[in-house]
């Protein structure tokens, strides 16, 4: 196998771990606001207090992957948000909750923006999408799997036993990292065939800071971080309110939420990896600018339609079906989106990453805490999804703005004839 391929296998499965513990706490969401007495607006806070403190910690960790290598920078990182996974399942009140919350934000801050500029070390361009693509579809089925492994383990033991479950797992995947991956493909001994001739095309790892400031003064950067910014006030409904929404606002039962979560994560799991090659075979079709806007603008364009169709229906079964229509159809659009920061960011690609997941992660942020104000002033699930689809619908028009050709720096001449 390629050795590229294993690098791919190993983000593949720190993707899957990722979304596992963050979809954990949605999935026990009913049960931790009935045991600690917390009512909807003050589980927005315990949902928004993780991707503020997230985004808050996205450009320095990105960039710090630029500047000492994402071998080093994904080791801290998973090992970080492992522990505080585990400390979830130990809290005893709700400022504990918080606190805890906050802090493994801090600590998982960076880790798609690091595998990106891994990506971006060992990918060539015409490959990237594709890559970014299979990344966030590994995502999904961590987001599909976990109601099937946390909803029996707290149906048998607690909502605290699922946390300490899935802690260990990401230690294990920082000893494997850490063994196996090297921020310059040269540095692998053997490699041979096409990873050699890449390896000895791609452009080494800097290590240089780049001024934020010249960054800042980008308006294509601009059009990204408002693209991502919209994007994720739709998209994080999924992790934060979807359970809690088919319990409360559809009238699932525990059980039906659980089989009935896991098909929008099924469906983004097939867009994402649809959407890369989709994403890749535009852009040499029609070069890197349009190819990449109409993959994006598409994919945003038919979620924020399916999203108000989810606001409007009064049959539950169908929200069911327009809610994962709704994510797949915004997780065609991801690969794209990652494979622009890669396009425009070049050796800084993970700065780039990060400020636009910064972005996307203040939009999660007022998402998660404006709905749950929005449901006690409506006294309805239903209405707020109404506010997520018109975002959704910006962020499609925003990515028209994005050219993935207008790099923050120039490539060198050997990347730009694979584009």
């Amino acid at each position: 196998m390629r050795y590229r391929y294993r690098v791919l296998g190993l983000l593949f499965l720190l993707s899957i771990i990722t979304y596992l513990d963050r979809v954990c706490i949605s999935v026990a969401g009913p049960r931790i606001q009935k045991d600690l007495s917390i009512t909807p607006p003050m589980w927005g806070w315990v949902m928004g207090t993780f991707t503020l403190a997230y985004a808050l910690f996205e450009i320095p960790t990105g960039a710090l992957g630029d500047r000492i290598g994402t071998r080093r920078v994904l080791t801290r990182i998973v090992l970080w948000w492992s522990a505080f996974t585990t400390l979830t399942g130990m809290v005893s009140g709700y400022s504990t909750l918080l606190v805890t919350r906050f802090l493994f934000g801090v600590g998982e801050a960076g880790a798609y923006p690091n595998s990106s500029a891994s990506i971006h070390h060992w990918f060539p361009a015409t490959e990237r999408a594709r890559a970014q693509g299979t990344v966030f579809m590994a995502s999904r089925i961590g987001g599909a799997l976990a109601p099937l492994l946390v909803v029996p383990i707290q149906f048998h033991y607690g909502w605290r036993a699922s946390f300490w479950c899935f802690g260990g797992l990401g230690v294990l995947w920082a000893v494997l990292w850490y063994a196996f991956y090297r921020d310059n493909p040269t540095e692998i001994r053997g490699l041979s065939g096409e990873d050699l001739a890449l390896a000895n095309d791609t452009p080494r790892p800097q290590h240089k800071r780049m001024p934020l400031k010249a960054a800042l003064r980008n308006g294509n950067v601009w059009a990204i971080m408002l693209m991502y910014h919209t994007y994720c006030w739709g998209s994080h409904f999924y992790i934060s309110w979807l359970h809690t929404y088919l319990e409360k606002g559809r009238g699932f039962s525990e059980q039906q939420m659980g089989l009935f979560s896991m098909f929008p994560f099924i469906l983004g799991a097939f867009a994402n990896i649809f959407g890369g090659f989709a994403s890749d075979t535009l852009a040499r079709k029609f070069g890197l600018k349009w190819g990449r806007r109409i993959a994006g603008s598409l994919g945003l364009s038919l979620s924020g339609m399916f999203l108000l169709a989810t606001a409007l229906t009064p049959n539950r079964i169908a929200a069911v079906v327009f809610l994962a229509l709704g994510y797949g159809s915004m997780d065609f659009m991801v690969a794209s989106a990652w494979a622009v920061c890669l396009d425009v960011g070049q050796q800084y690609t993970g700065m780039v990453s990060g400020m636009m997941n910064t972005a996307g992660q203040l939009g999660s942020f007022l998402s998660s805490v404006v709905f749950g104000y929005l449901v006690v002033y409506f006294h309805s699930y239903n209405t707020p999804i109404i506010l997520l689809a018109t975002m959704v619908l910006i962020s499609a028009l925003l990515f028209l703005r994005i050219n993935a050709t207008s790099q923050l720096h120039p490539a060198p001449e050997a990347e730009l004839t694979r584009v």
